[in-house]
């Protein structure tokens, strides 16, 4: 059975009237587009019934092959849409972070999202991101370790063209 026929299955079990599409992720990953008139229901709050799915889709595809590839169960680009959403959202805090030259803890995340956060940023000099060990749902954003003149007179600069802070 493959990983189409066998969620097709999963989800008719659960009651769900649904389409399925095969797409490949960019990491190479086989991902399984669902389409139905009950998106809300499927995906859950916080998308945690499309995770609960997912990752009993891959257990069952595991027990059959050890080998297996991880396949990525998406409903209606919900995915996709949060991650731009908690993208553009960690942007506008890093911009503060930028200008105020002080660091922001965002709200507790699953390692998923830390690691969207921590994609997002790799290779901005202006800021970092950092999870404190005490805390590993925790993510910071923090400016670089530059001297404490060199920081404000950047805010200061920022501060005359934005019209004040």
């Amino acid at each position: 059975m493959t990983p189409k026929e066998l969620l097709d299955t999963m989800l008719g079990y659960l009651g769900f009237v649904v389409e399925i599409a095969e797409m490949q992720s960019e990491g190479g990953n086989l991902t399984l587009q669902i389409y139905t008139e009950e998106s809300r229901r499927l995906i859950g709050r916080d998308g945690e019934m499309l995770d609960a799915i997912q990752f009993l889709l891959n257990r069952l595809l595991q027990a059959k092959n050890k080998d297996a590839q991880k396949v990525i169960v998406d409903c209606e680009h919900y995915r996709s849409m949060r991650e731009d959403r908690i993208v553009q959202r960690v942007r506008e805090l890093a911009e503060r972070v930028r200008i105020t030259g002080r660091s922001l803890q965002l709200e507790p995340m699953n390692s998923y999202q830390r690691r969207i956060v921590h994609n997002a940023f790799k290779d901005d000099p202006d800021v970092a991101t950092w999870s404190p060990s005490d805390s590993a749902r925790i993510k910071q954003i923090t400016p670089p370790e530059t001297p404490a003149e060199e920081r404000s007179g950047k805010v200061a600069a920022l501060a005359s063209c934005s019209g004040g802070l």
